[in-house]
């Protein structure tokens, strides 16, 4: 990105109270895009979410729907946010400097949890798509997520998510696939049982954030696929092409590898449903194993603990989105991805 675009996406973090973290992300950014009317989203990471929606709403008291300034303020704010969504609330149709904006505040230990451990699976998953930090003052095009401000080197904790992510897709592909096949799988992890998909999405949201961003994707798992392929899990025939072709070892041992590489939440709900066993790691602490059967076993139970994950978080999040920004608002936000759902359909 070039510096005078970053320094224009940077701008709007004057207007609010100070974050430890800020990224920037969706179709908006993308140079092709031409529709000037879409919002640019933001998730701004801050230590404590109270104290900033405090300061926020002597600042930019109208960015809050009327009801919540009136009745509650910051504390209902963030009762809802964390008690009935998933610890994000966010603040649609934001105008600054002639442009339309979104930006979600999410506290940083929410934030690096859901990272860390799926177990909201809502942010993690912007997270695994493309991402550039500044190198030099700018900013690579062509990128699905922004990161703008990292005071606590959550580009690096992000591997951890990343790692998980890449383990997720194997577990659900077969012993052959392709570069694409593996990111569009990586891509759709977060979108397994997002209920805006069943109406309210484009339906080949996946597809086009994979092909247009295919570079970036591979510059993002490629440590990864090499970690993987120093130990002999899967080969890549020719790296760097959308036609490079992948294959993995399927066998149990492996199915076992990857299941144990996946975030503890979502391998605590595999072992609830599996079974478990202890087993001494190398540090000499017990730990729970999940019991696998077969390959086709774990990959379907996981598939169904993801899909019900993202299924309850983004239910709880479109009741908190609805609440926090009143009808008004939710009417209009719900019309505009209706009416993207619709172009994508026809």
């Amino acid at each position: 990105m070039e510096n005078e675009k970053r320094a224009e996406l940077v701008s709007f973090l004057k207007a609010v109270p100070s974050v430890e973290f800020c990224c920037v992300y969706g179709s908006t950014l993308h140079p092709n895009n031409k529709d000037k009317s879409a919002m640019v989203d933001y998730i701004l990471g801050v230590s404590d979410p109270l104290q900033w929606h405090s300061q926020n709403l002597k600042m930019n008291a109208d960015h809050y729907a009327s009801w919540l300034r009136l009745l509650g303020g910051a504390k209902l704010i963030t009762q809802i946010a964390d008690e009935i969504g998933v610890g994000v609330h966010f603040n649609p149709f934001v105008t600054w400097d002639d442009k339309m904006l979104k930006y979600g505040v999410v506290g940083m230990h929410d934030l690096v949890q859901d990272m860390l451990n799926w177990e909201r699976f809502y942010l993690s998953g912007r997270l695994q798509k493309p991402y550039y930090l500044p190198i030099s003052g700018s900013l690579v095009l062509l990128v699905q997520v922004h990161i703008l401000v990292d005071n606590l080197d959550i580009a690096n904790t992000n591997s951890v998510n990343l790692r998980a992510a890449l383990s997720a897709a194997l577990l659900l592909l077969p012993s052959k696939f392709t570069q694409e096949d593996l990111f569009a799988k990586i891509c759709s992890l977060s979108y397994m049982g997002d209920l805006r998909m069943l109406f309210a999405e484009d339906k080949s949201k996946v597809k086009k954030i994979v092909q247009g961003q295919f570079d970036l994707f591979h510059s993002m798992y490629k440590p990864f696929l090499q970690e993987h392929e120093a130990k002999d899990l899967l080969r890549v025939s020719s790296s760097g092409t959308d036609q490079a072709n992948i294959s993995q070892d399927c066998g149990l041992p492996v199915t076992c590898s990857l299941v144990s590489s996946l975030p503890p939440a979502i391998k605590s709900q595999m072992g609830m449903k599996l079974g478990e066993k202890k087993r001494i790691n190398e540090y000499g602490r017990a730990i729970n194993e999940v019991i696998i059967g077969s390959r086709e076993e774990a990959a379907k139970c996981m598939q169904k603990v993801l899909r019900r994950t993202v299924m309850v978080s983004s239910a709880r999040q479109a009741v908190s989105g609805l609440l926090a920004v009143g009808g008004i608002n939710a009417t209009r936000y719900l019309a505009n991805k209706m009416q993207k759902a619709w172009k994508s359909w026809t």
